[in-house]
């Protein structure tokens, strides 16, 4: 599926995935008789892919912490939930046929709406940088058995990191360079390769390690993450996906496309994959005494079951794969923010920032504590926002958006000079109310509060906006 980085007003083909130049702009509606031509199984095997990969199976090895039962449990409750909330902003972009940050504008006003585009384009940005990160660990393992080099987690592998980022964010330029048919073949082939991988590594996991020691396995205290807090780990990892979906369903062909296909495909990829990091992360601690979550990393645990070098090349190839799509959508948000930059140079500078940003986890801490604090921003931004957009669009709208009106400077999406207030004071106050609930003992132990405080803001949003009336 192709994201859409320009303002053209017109296609001229049937098919969505056409050149980045001539695709619509993120509020340009698409006509049901024109481009509408993304089916059941094209969304289905979409969203499988979007979670068959390794950031997926890294996050199972993070919520490992938990126990075998409670990463089990996280994955069964916080996933399901966050992929329903994608079903219904998947069903607004069906129903007006724009991007996700253009459905912000009745919500959050023309200029205001500048605002969830930042941070969407801080998200992707962020993603590819994880994946990025991932990548360059196989990288350093494929140089210390080609080369001799330290690898990841050894002392003095900078230099093999640094190698490793470099020479991902050339196969990052080279793959946003291809064209979307090229992506889209390229990203099919490398969910194959990845599954053929979660396979592998499960079967060679059961053949070391018994399903029975692995349910009974508990991390020590110290190292032991609360459920509430691995709840607003998953939830932000799957609430991510939201900013997202809409570039997808504004291209289906009916509503269960737009809702039902990537529900179960978002929610299958998860399972399947987290699963496969939970249990190998666990089996790489019971075989060598040590559970560490800073090495729950695909190509860590790969090199501790002695899967050899293939296996670190398909997680390259993967990570490049998944990558590709992070830096279209980054690049969307960055010509939403302004129209003075054009497709190629929004990818190459968001390309750019990305791999800056990869460089992060080796200056300034280890790559966990990166990803921890990655996840507890995109928890604490996106959870009040797709609430404001959900009781926007589902409860004070009634389904009725006025997508022309989307650029109208004194239209009705201007509200107060191109800002709408009550969306951006609770949207703050969402932010707040995380801050503080994400650091209670109960919500900790709990829940999580992802969830309660998406439920907040939305509440919040609609009495302000009755208020206002």
């Amino acid at each position: 599926m192709s994201y859409n980085l320009s303002r053209e007003k017109t296609i001229t083909t049937t098919e969505p995935e056409t050149d980045l130049a001539k695709e619509y702009g993120a509020t340009e509606k698409v006509p049901h008789s024109q481009a509408r031509n993304m089916s059941f199984m094209d969304m289905l095997a979409t969203w499988i892919g979007a979670n068959a990969n390794n950031g997926t199976w890294y996050m199972g090895g993070v919520v490992a912490g938990c126990a075998f039962g409670g990463a089990i449990a996280v994955t069964l409750i916080a996933n399901p939930i966050a992929y329903l909330i994608m079903a219904m902003v998947g069903y607004m972009g069906y129903k007006a046929g724009t991007s996700t940050m253009a459905l912000t504008r009745p919500s959050f006003g023309v200029r205001g709406s500048s605002l969830p585009t930042l941070v969407n384009l801080t998200s992707f940005i962020g993603w590819t940088a994880v994946n990025t990160f991932i990548a360059a660990i196989s990288i350093s393992f494929l140089l210390k058995d080609s080369v001799g080099w330290a690898a990841f987690g050894e002392k003095g592998s900078a230099k093999s990191m640094i190698v490793g980022i470099l020479i991902m964010s050339i196969l990052h330029l080279a793959s946003i360079s291809l064209g979307h048919r090229s992506v889209k073949l390229i990203e099919r082939i490398g969910m194959i390769l990845v599954g053929i991988l979660g396979i592998w590594e499960t079967i060679v996991v059961l053949q070391n390690v018994s399903f029975s020691q692995i349910i009974h396995w508990h991390p020590s205290a110290s190292l032991s993450l609360p459920f509430g807090t691995a709840m607003d780990t998953m939830a932000a990892f799957s609430l991510a996906w939201i900013p997202a979906i809409a570039e997808f369903t504004r291209y289906t062909k009916n509503k269960s496309s737009a809702t039902v296909a990537p529900m179960i495909g978002a929610n299958v990829g998860l399972f399947w994959f987290a699963f496969v990091g939970i249990i190998a992360t666990i089996a790489a601690a019971i075989t060598t005494g040590t559970y560490d979550p800073n090495n729950s990393d695909p190509s860590t645990i790969a090199s501790k079951l002695g899967l050899g070098w293939l296996a670190l090349v398909v997680i390259v190839l993967t990570s490049t794969t998944a990558n590709a799509i992070n830096l279209m959508a980054a690049g969307i948000s960055l010509t939403n923010l302004t129209k003075k930059i054009k497709a190629m140079p929004a990818l190459w500078t968001v390309t750019v920032f990305a791999v800056l940003l990869t460089f992060v986890p080796l200056l300034f801490g280890s790559f966990l504590d990166s990803f921890i604090a990655f996840l507890d921003y995109l928890g604490m931004v996106l959870g009040p926002l797709i609430g404001i957009m959900i009781t926007d669009f589902f409860f004070i709208k009634k389904r009725d958006y006025d997508v022309p009106a989307f650029e109208e400077v004194n239209g009705k999406y201007w509200f107060t000079g191109g800002f709408h207030w009550p969306a951006i004071v609770s949207w703050a106050f969402g932010v707040a109310a995380f801050l503080l609930l994400h650091t209670m003992e109960f919500f900790k132990a709990s829940i999580g509060a992802t969830y309660p405080v998406l439920i907040l803001s939305g509440l919040v949003y609609w009495i302000l906006v009755k208020i206002r009336k």
